[in-house]
C-alpha cells in the first residue's frame, strides 16, 4: 500500500521540518487524503473535524486501552491500572469519577491567588531586563508550581518530577520515542510520598485519593491500590504539566505574531479568557490522539481493518473551514466557533481543562501587565523534540 490511500501527500509525524509549519500538510490531508495511511510506520490518520470529532467519541471502534500515543499503541505494553487516559469503560469511567471528585471548582478557583502570587514571583524580577523567556522563565515552572499544590509534594521535589516526565517524552530528533513499561509510569518517584501521605493527611489530591472508597468493575467496595495511586499522581503530573508550559509557550509566539490582537487584549482583559480558548485551538499541545481499531471500519470508501492504529489529528481538525469558516487557519481572539479539540472530545475530554483556563488567563494576564509589547527570538527558540506534545522548550522574547 502506498504512502496514501487516495494521493501522493506523504505525512511523517517525526519530520522536524515539517512539524515546525505543519499547517500546509495538515491542509493537504483534510482535502486529499481524509483518511490517510503511512506505510513505513504503518498507522492511519482521520483529520477532518467531523471525522475526528465523531472517532473521539467512538469508544467501542477507537480504543484507548493500549495507550493514546502512536508508539505507545504499536509498543502493545501493559498500562499501569488507573493511568485512566489509557483505559475504556468501564475501569476508565470508574477511575476518571475518582479523580473528577478532587478537580471541584472549589479546589480549582481557590489555586488562582496563589497561581498569581507566583507568576508575579517569576515576572517582577524580569521587569526593565529587556529579555523574557516565556517557557524558560515562566512555563517550565508555573505549572509543575500547580500540581505540586494540588497534590501536596514537597516543592524540592518538583524539579525532579518534572524532568523525569520531560524525558519520558523526548525523542532522538527524527525518531519515534521509545516506550517501554516503566516510561509509562513515572510513579516510582511518587512511591514514598504517598507512604508518607498516608501517614500525614493533609487537604490535597493525594489525602483524597488515600482514604476514598468506591465500587470497582468487580462490584467491589475497596480503596486504591498503591500501584493506582501512583498511576493517579503521574497521570496528574504528566498531563498537567507538559500542556500548559506549551501553551505559554505558544502564547509567546502567536500573539508576536497577531500584534493588533495582543494590543486589544492589553485595553480590554476581559478578551483574555476567549483567546485562551482560541489559542487552544489554533495550537493545541497535543496535536494528535493515537487509538487502536476494535473492528473494520469504512471511511471514504475505504476499509481501516481491525488491530491497526488510527491517528487523530486533533492539530488538524482544529483547523478545518468546515468546522471554523471562514478560515480555520487564521488566528481571531472574537472568533465565536462550536467547539474545537484541543482538549480532546468525548470520555477522554481534558479533566484538567479549567485549570489549563485558569493557568493560561493568570499567566497570561500578569505577562501583560509588565510586557504589553514583545518581539520573538527566533534564532534562539527550540521546538520541543516529541511526538506526544508540540511546543516549545524555549520561547524568548525581547521586551
Amino acid at each position: 500500500m502506498t504512502a496514501s490511500t487516495t494521493s501522493d501527500v506523504n505525512y511523517d509525524p517525526y519530520n522536524i521540518e515539517l512539524n515546525l509549519a505543519p499547517y500546509d500538510m495538515y491542509r493537504r490531508l483534510r482535502e486529499e487524503a481524509p483518511l490517510y495511511y503511512n506505510s513505513e510506520y504503518d498507522f492511519y490518520a482521520l483529520s477532518r473535524f467531523a471525522d475526528v470529532d465523531a472517532a473521539a467519541v467512538n469508544c467501542q471502534t477507537f480504543s484507548s486501552a493500549r495507550g493514546d500515543v502512536l508508539e505507545t499503541v504499536k509498543a502493545n505494553i501493559e498500562i499501569p491500572p488507573g493511568f485512566i487516559i489509557f483505559e475504556d469503560a468501564p475501569i476508565h469511567d470508574i477511575h476518571r469519577k475518582l479523580l473528577a471528585r478532587m478537580f471541584t471548582p472549589r479546589k480549582i478557583s481557590a489555586l488562582e491567588p496563589k497561581i498569581r502570587e507566583f507568576c508575579a514571583s517569576c515576572l517582577d524580577p524580569l521587569v526593565g531586563s529587556g529579555r523574557f523567556d516565556f517557557v524558560a522563565d515562566l512555563g517550565a515552572q508555573m505549572p509543575m508550581r500547580v500540581i505540586g499544590m494540588l497534590l501536596g509534594l514537597p516543592e524540592e521535589s518538583h524539579e525532579a518530577v518534572r524532568k523525569r516526565w520531560d524525558d519520558n517524552l523526548r525523542t532522538e530528533a527524527g525518531q519515534p520515542m521509545e516506550v517501554a513499561a516503566d516510561s509509562i509510569d513515572a510513579g516510582e518517584l511518587f512511591a514514598n510520598y504517598i507512604d508518607w501521605r498516608a501517614e500525614h493527611p493533609s487537604d490535597d489530591i493525594v489525602t483524597d485519593l488515600i482514604s476514598v472508597e468506591f465500587e470497582d468493575e468487580t462490584g467491589t467496595t475497596r480503596r486504591l491500590t498503591r500501584e493506582e495511586l501512583r498511576a493517579y499522581a503521574s497521570l496528574v503530573v504528566g498531563a498537567g504539566n507538559e500542556t500548559t508550559n506549551r501553551l505559554i509557550g505558544w502564547m509567546g509566539k502567536v500573539l508576536a505574531d497577531n500584534p493588533e490582537q495582543r494590543r486589544q487584549l492589553v485595553e480590554d482583559t476581559s478578551l483574555i479568557p476567549q483567546a485562551i480558548d482560541e489559542l487552544v485551538r489554533y495550537e493545541p499541545s497535543g496535536p494528535n490522539m493515537a487509538r487502536y481499531v476494535t473492528r473494520d471500519v469504512e471511511y471514504y470508501g475505504q476499509t481501516v481493518p481491525e488491530g491497526s492504529v488510527m491517528l487523530l489529528m486533533l492539530a488538524a481538525a482544529n483547523r478545518d473551514h468546515r468546522q471554523f469558516p471562514p478560515d480555520g487557519d487564521v488566528f481571531d481572539i472574537h472568533r465565536r466557533a462550536p467547539q474545537h479539540l484541543g482538549f480532546g472530545r468525548g470520555a477522554h475530554y481534558c479533566l484538567g481543562s479549567a485549570l489549563a483556563r485558569l493557568e493560561g488567563r493568570v499567566a497570561l494576564e500578569e505577562i501583560l501587565k509588565r510586557f504589553p509589547e514583545w518581539d520573538i527570538d527566533l534564532e534562539q527558540a527550540k521546538l520541543t523534540s516529541t511526538s506526544a506534545v508540540r511546543g516549545w522548550e524555549s520561547m524568548p522574547a525581547i521586551v
